[in-house]
């Protein structure tokens, strides 16, 4: 069984650079212990590296057997090697590659620097080294410029050979660092270098394209006999649209519909209309084709009406296949559009539960940045044996992944990045895959990288400037239940820039004001989110190296529309519990009611007493009791900004029928009697949603229909009483009848019954609209 405290966040004590005052940064220990160092790698460990650039060589002596020479250049520390790509008959190459050494697993006190030809097979397969001493080796740190590259003499060589190097020593701060060859990844060969380093990506500029069909003349089909049934379609890359089919129009049909899209920058595809006629036979007679290249149109940044534009339709049929031109230029159909780029809307790409940025697209738009967030992503701890652990983390349009460490159940990156934030109610996404595309061949073709765990940390759960050092558990549903997949350290601080644009971002919407103005259908949404994600994955996917169609999904929460019985569990009882209050507060005036405590009861008669007779002190003390509350309850504010918690998930208590459900295929790849069982089970749980949202429903219209009349005795009874409360309102004080209905409600349990009350008995039968469904 495991412990729930596994579960928990838990606070760490890493050793970080510590930023003096005068800004500079001061060394975690090691090799560089000066006070004057600057950095902004203050909120990771600093690791420190021996950094080998190997630029170029010239004047290599060639093989004696073939007269060729294949260089390549091998950098060997201990029992680290790491190689540069060879070259075929050059004997003067140029490679510019770095190869990075971490200090904690050296072994040897120098470095060796070989060149060697690909095709000598002789006991000294060399054509020469050199061999630097670490304890000589300079320290560079930045923002000191690269250290100069040097012609350095090779050892051993019959002939005249140098090779050009620069050797030094310095942290993961280092320019070098992202692209270098890594020694914690020396196994790794070919292509699959590429996959290892760490990377930065941009997720392109997206647009939403919103084109408004209004009409068309001149529509000519090749039936006469047949009435028109006149269509357009709409498509864009994968995306298609239609309009509904006009079936009065003739041969001037008309829409009026919009279709919205969505594209990113740079436009690869064309927007392509078809002017379809639907005939008898169920088949689509194309009548005419345009082509609109995305570039050449108008941009909109607000509400304004755009220009609308007849076009001419491409012919299709039989006046373009006999070649009349003549003929197509009198009769071309044409069509009128108005269409537009949205530059207004933020192209919804995540759940707007999860969002990391809704700024419009259009740049013009955009306001000043508001606070600064840094995270530095130091290790994890407890991963699966020989896994191949990387860390991904999205906000805003910048994604980050680290490089990847090989066969390690606890990889150090302490690599640190930085974000803009130009809202504080946003979240940071962070997510540990495991990598299967290293360039081996124990790997199938379609290899997926598996998912470790994800964090989600929303930016207004944080305090400005405060470091926050946690280790987040990785928690993983997986078919056969609820996994913990080790532990991922952070350290991250939100730094604010202006406390009053924060504070003033409060009072403003979430979204631009066009997704309020002109707002999109909750169908019309889901499908746009669905196309952003698609068009996001795949130009992430064509970096190198790709940040793969697996990963961007579970970032982006692809699969959260999908129905299953645990989160609809979950869901309801997070109804639930925010009555809890309610309910609490309930219990505690019924044992008021029912004099369990003699003093309370007392003193909330005088409470009452003193109200009454002192009205004006009503609101005061109600917002009075509940400044009060804030102050009581600030003791026990959070301390740690909120984690996956799988009890509130439901994600402990699932049974196993459930997760192979929440697991299936879309659409279900199940048998049939399995489908039948949950369909079943389906019906009873909405049946009992359908009870609930019924009866709350239901009291609804028995409260319109007290002066509804669709009961005339009742209507009748509650307007005479209106009018007799009315009367005895203007004749009684206030405060009497309010302290009368007090001491009522709150009388000793000797004067009361166990029976319903009148006037609920009265609101009980009044009639509601349920009478007349089928």
């Amino acid at each position: 069984m495991t412990n729930r405290d596994d579960y928990k966040i838990k606070d760490t004590k890493p050793q970080l650079g510590e930023r003096w005052p005068h800004g500079g940064v001061r060394g975690g220990g090691g090799w560089i212990t000066s006070d004057r160092l600057t950095s902004t790698y203050d909120l990771v460990e600093q690791t420190y590296y021996l950094y080998v650039r190997v630029v170029k060589a010239q004047n290599l002596p060639p093989n004696p057997v073939t007269g060729n020479c294949d260089p390549y250049v091998e950098v060997k520390l201990g029992n680290y090697k790491g190689k540069t790509q060879h070259f075929e008959k050059k004997i003067s190459p140029e490679w510019n590659q770095v190869f990075a050494f971490a200090k904690e697993k050296m072994q040897s006190s120098s470095v060796e620097v070989y060149v060697r030809d690909r095709e000598m097979v002789a006991k000294d397969d060399y054509l020469g080294k050199v061999v630097f001493d670490l304890n000589e080796v300079p320290t560079r740190v930045p923002p000191d410029s690269p250290l100069a590259p040097q012609w350095y003499r090779l050892e051993n060589t019959k002939v005249r050979g140098e090779v050009m190097l620069a050797v030094w020593m310095g942290t993961q701060a280092d320019e070098a660092f992202p692209e270098a060859w890594h020694s914690d990844a020396s196994s790794v060969t070919g292509e699959g270098v590429f996959s290892v380093r760490s990377k930065v990506y941009v997720s392109p500029k997206l647009w939403y394209i919103r084109v408004n069909v209004i009409e068309a003349q001149d529509v000519e089909w090749e039936d006469k006999s047949q009435p028109s049934q006149v269509l357009v379609k709409a498509q864009l890359g994968n995306q298609m649209l239609k309009t509904k089919i006009c079936a009065t129009g003739g041969n001037s049909p008309f829409w009026n519909e919009d279709l919205v899209f969505v594209a990113a920058e740079p436009f690869e595809e064309q927007l392509v209309m078809v002017v379809e006629n639907k005939t008898k036979a169920n088949k689509d007679e194309a009548v005419g084709r345009l082509s609109l290249p995305l570039g050449k149109l108008e941009k909109r940044l607000d509400h304004r009406p755009v220009h609308s534009q007849w076009y001419n339709l491409e012919k299709f049929g039989f006046g373009a296949l006999e070649g009349d031109k003549r003929k197509i230029n009198k009769f071309s159909t044409r069509i009128h559009l108005r269409v537009c780029l949205e530059g207004g809307y933020h192209v919804l790409d995540e759940s707007t539960m999860y969002i990391s940025d809704q700024r419009p697209t259009a740049r013009e738009l955009w306001k000043q940045p508001i606070g600064i967030l840094e995270l530095g992503v130091l290790s994890a701890q407890g991963l699966a044996q020989n896994g191949n652990a990387y860390c991904v983390a999205k906000y805003g349009h910048k994604w980050v992944r680290t490089r990847t460490i090989l066969q390690s159940s606890s990889p150090k990156w302490n690599e640190q990045y930085i974000w803009e934030v130009y809202d504080p109610c946003t979240v940071v996404t962070l997510a540990v895959f495991d990598n299967c595309h290293l360039g081996g061949n124990d790997k199938p073709s379609g290899a997926r990288d598996s998912r470790i765990g994800k964090i989600r940390i929303r930016l207004s759960t944080l305090e400005t400037d405060k470091i926050y050092t946690h280790s987040y558990p990785l928690l993983t549903l997986h078919p056969t239940g609820l996994k913990k997949m080790g532990e991922l350290q952070l350290a991250f601080r939100f730094t604010c820039l202006s406390l009053a644009h924060l504070l003033y971002l409060y009072t403003q919407p979430l979204l631009p004001k066009m997704h309020y103005i002109h707002p999109f259908t909750i169908s019309q949404l889901d499908s746009l989110r669905f196309q952003a994600m698609t068009i996001v994955a795949s130009r992430l996917g064509r970096a190198e190296p790709p940040l793969r169609k697996e990963v961007v999904e579970h970032m982006l929460d692809v699969d959260s529309h999908m129905w299953s019985m645990r989160r609809s569990k979950a869901n309801f009882f997070r109804i639930v519990s925010l009555f809890s209050g309610l309910i609490a507060l309930s219990k505690w005036l019924g044992q008021v009611c029912e004099w369990k405590n003699p003093i309370t009861t007392v003193l909330v008669h005088l409470l009452l007493c003193i109200l009454i007779c002192y009205p004006e002190l009503i609101l005061p003390t109600t917002f009075l009791y509940m400044f009060l509350i804030g102050l009581w309850n600030f003791r026990a504010r959070p301390r740690h900004p909120p984690h996956m918690d799988p009890k509130l998930s439901w994600a402990e208590a699932v049974v196993q029928d459930e997760l192979d459900e929440e697991f299936d295929t879309f659409p279900t790849s199940k048998a049939e009697a399995v489908v039948r069982m949950r369909y079943d089970r389906l019906r009873s749980v909405a049946g009992r949603v359908q009870t609930v949202v019924g009866d709350l429903a239901t009291q609804c219209e028995r409260l319109i229909g007290l002066l509804s009349w669709r009961d005339p005795r009742a209507t009748a009874i509650f307007v005479v009483l209106c009018l007799v409360a009315a009367v005895a309102l203007y004749i009684t004080p206030c405060k009497i009848v309010v302290m009368l209905a007090g001491f009522y409600w709150l009388r000793h349990p000797r004067f009361r019954s166990k029976m319903p009350s009148a006037p609920s008995n009265f609101f009980r039968r009044l009639p509601a609209r349920a009478d007349c469904m089928l």
